[in-house]
């Protein structure tokens, strides 16, 4: 806009018309974000390996560096059956 008047950027036309110019801004409600307590729900994936205890053959899985850095992670499992929920462990 040069000296009150709007022109084109193009071409450097200008137009007779008086402009209304006006601004607006959107503002959009976040959604809540679900906190998981982690004794309510098990959040880990699930695996095909078979429980040592009741011989169950699904299990839920995590790693965890246990060990210095430079050797590798530890996996552990959890029995999905309730009344065992036996938890063992896996060097790589």
């Amino acid at each position: 806009m040069k000296e009150g008047q709007a022109r084109c950027a193009g071409c450097n036309a200008k137009t007779d018309k008086k402009l209304k110019l006006a601004a607006s801004e959107k503002i959009s409600t976040h959604e809540s974000v679900k906190v998981i307590n982690e004794n309510d729900e098990n959040t880990y994936p699930i695996v095909d390996m078979t429980c040592p205890e009741c011989k169950t053959k699904k299990c839920y899985f995590w790693t965890q560096q246990t060990r210095s850095s430079d050797e590798s992670e530890t996996k552990f499992y959890k029995c999905t059956n309730p009344k065992c929920q036996h938890t063992w462990r896996k060097y790589r």
